[in-house]
């Protein structure tokens, strides 16, 4: 492994880290204030991208960058008050139920205004060619973005919590939401505007993420399954967590993906001869990069085995 490989890996997987913590960040949010886990949060995503790709043909980049996530989280506020908030009664279940039918009703609405195929949402001016150069390979000034806005977002959301007013009202609304509805606060209404915050994020990821890899109806499903691995594996409820976990499963696969040895290679640098007669041999004749898509879900099994309650976390499962 060289000194190029790895920086430009490093870079490389932290931006995708970043990435996937914006887009858990949301949903961690919103389980750990209100229990509820959000099944269409990666359509929240889409719907971002998409309602930023229209807008930016309109008014540019930056204004739909300011705009979309307004959208999104206006709808994930409607969504929370006249659906949601209906079942939230019966439990669990009738939650996971109705958002699952939600990022169906979401993904057939993309296809019907926007089609089937991948939009030409592209980056502005300002965001395209390299930020700097590695070893002779260009870092995109689209990845960086992609970082700073993450880096951002997550001071943004730490300073709101932890600094203000408005964000010792949601803990109390959390922790002990009779006392704060006889101090005067209208909970479910802070409920609703936290459901519509953690949709707003994941519309923001969509947002900064669309132009630089694809928009397209199948990115909510590529990508639903890494967010919820996040969420475990850090720890549900714990936005520290996530932020380990996005790093880490980032870095894991990012290294994963460019490498191109085998298994069988690796266990050779240990003098262990490898025949066919061997126990598994067709699994150790893969690359490590043909293995690097299930490398998050191994992660996932390991800690749920070892560390249930996940990297930071503070309650089981």
């Amino acid at each position: 492994m060289n000194l190029e490989f790895f920086t430009i890996s490093m870079l490389n997987g932290l931006s995708y880290g970043l990435l996937l913590f914006m887009l858990s960040s949301g949903l961690t949010l919103i389980f750990s204030m209100m229990g509820v886990l959000n099944f269409a949060h990666a359509s929240f995503y889409m719907v971002g991208a998409y309602v930023a790709y229209s807008l930016s043909q309109v008014v540019g980049f930056w204004w739909a960058l300011l705009v979309a996530p307004l959208v999104v989280f206006a709808l994930g506020a409607a969504f929370e008050r006249f659906c949601l908030r209906k079942v939230h009664k019966f439990g669990h279940v009738p939650e996971l139920l109705v958002t699952f039918g939600l990022s169906y009703l979401l993904l057939e609405l993309v296809q019907l205004i926007w089609g089937r195929a991948a939009v030409n949402y592209v980056l502005p001016e300002g965001l395209k060619g390299s930020l700097f150069t590695v070893f002779g390979t260009d870092f995109p000034k689209s990845r960086a973005f992609i970082m700073f806005v993450s880096l951002a977002m997550l001071a943004s959301i730490w300073l709101l919590l932890t600094r203000t007013r408005i964000g010792l009202v949601i803990q109390a609304a959390l922790t002990h939401p009779e006392t704060a509805q006889a101090l005067g606060h209208n909970v479910p209404r802070v409920f609703m505007l936290v459901f519509g915050g953690g949709a707003a994020l994941a519309g923001l990821a969509g947002v900064v993420s669309g132009n630089t890899f694809i928009t397209e109806p199948a990115m909510a499903g590529s990508v639903g399954p890494i967010i919820f691995v996040v969420v475990v594996v850090g720890g549900m409820g714990s936005l520290s967590g996530a932020f380990l976990a996005s790093i880490l499963i980032g870095l894991i696969q990012t290294f994963a993906v460019a490498m191109d040895q085998s298994l069988m290679t690796l266990l050779g640098h240990f003098n262990y001869a490898v025949t066919p007669e061997s126990f598994g041999y067709p699994l150790l004749k893969l690359t490590i990069s043909q293995v690097a898509p299930i490398l998050p879900f191994l992660f996932l099994v390991l800690i749920l085995i070892f560390r249930p309650k996940g990297l930071l976390g503070t309650r089981e499962g």
